[in-house]
Parts: C-alpha cells; sequence; structure tokens
C-alpha cells in the first residue's frame, strides 16, 4: 500500500476535503492527523473503546484491535 501526505491551511474544510478526494479512483481511505494535537486522536479511541465496553459490544472491540494489530 502507498500513501499520499497533503498539508493543508488550518481554516481548510476538511470533510468536504475528505469527500472530494474519496472520489478519486484508487483512493480507499483517508485519515487526518492533527501534528499539532496528536493525543486527540487516541482520545477518540479510547472514547469508543469505552462506549462499545458499556454497550456489550466485545466483537466490534476485538474486531478493531485487530485491525490495529494487523496495519502497520
Amino acid at each position: 500500500m502507498k500513501s499520499l501526505k497533503i498539508n493543508i491551511e488550518e481554516n481548510t474544510d476538511v470533510e468536504k476535503l475528505k469527500e472530494l478526494l474519496l472520489q478519486v479512483k484508487g483512493v480507499n481511505d483517508i485519515e487526518v492527523i492533527d501534528d499539532e494535537n496528536p493525543e486527540s486522536e487516541l482520545k477518540k479511541a479510547f472514547a469508543k473503546t469505552k462506549e462499545q465496553l458499556k454497550k456489550g459490544d466485545y466483537e466490534t472491540l476485538v474486531n478493531d484491535i485487530f485491525d490495529i494489530l494487523i496495519k502497520k
């Protein structure tokens, strides 16, 4: 798999940009990484995990962890 890094300005509409890029043939997934605040992604992951545990959604939780371990 190959990836492409794009640096954007702060006032860029990230959702619109994601929408546009997903329409390009060959683009499978887009991940937004905030270099200024790398904790934000980690906090989102923990919040999602916490909600999955509260709901008893263990299968999805295990699948998410498995996906993380398989990806580089």
